[in-house]
């Protein structure tokens, strides 16, 4: 797989990949289609343009889970979220706003940027909505090693 910018899926899309992830990488059909509110056949057509990008697999009449590929990127979808969502809890938000507030504009806001913005923050270890983990992206070597010293960023 080419490595992941961010800007690659719809919002319906990120959404559906973050919301696997902080599942634990699996969920029933009729799950995500009542927690998104849609309809089942809503939900299985994002579900075979997923499958067909390689991020899950599907297992008709049970449910899906994230590839390895899939938990990559769903990983840096949920740190892109809670990077921005802190940030606006930093600029007065309320967790809950902020929360909300990124749901509306994530998909936009490339992994370049993110990494710059996690770098510029010190690189956070708790974010608005979560714990965020770091990766290759936003860490460089000397950085990554630094990392094990930080104490916690408050949010």
């Amino acid at each position: 797989m080419t490595p992941v910018e961010g800007l690659e899926l719809s919002p319906r899309k990120v959404g559906f990949l973050r919301y696997l992830s902080e599942r634990g990488g699996s969920a029933r059909t009729t799950e995500i289609a009542a927690h998104f509110g849609v309809d089942p056949s809503t939900i299985t057509k994002i579900i075979g343009d997923l499958a067909e990008t390689g991020y899950l697999h599907h297992t008709p009449y049970y449910g899906v889970c994230l590839t390895d590929e899939g938990k990559k990127y769903a990983g840096f979808l949920v740190k892109r979220h809670r990077i921005l969502s802190l940030l606006l809890v930093r600029n007065g938000l309320s967790r809950e706003e902020a929360c909300r507030e990124v749901s509306r504009f994530e998909s936009s806001i490339s992994r370049h940027a993110i990494d710059t913005m996690c770098r510029a923050m010190g690189h956070p270890l708790q974010g608005a909505c979560g714990e965020i983990t770091h990766d290759d992206g936003c860490m460089a070597d000397n950085a990554r090693q630094e990392h094990g010293k930080k104490r916690r960023v408050r949010s």
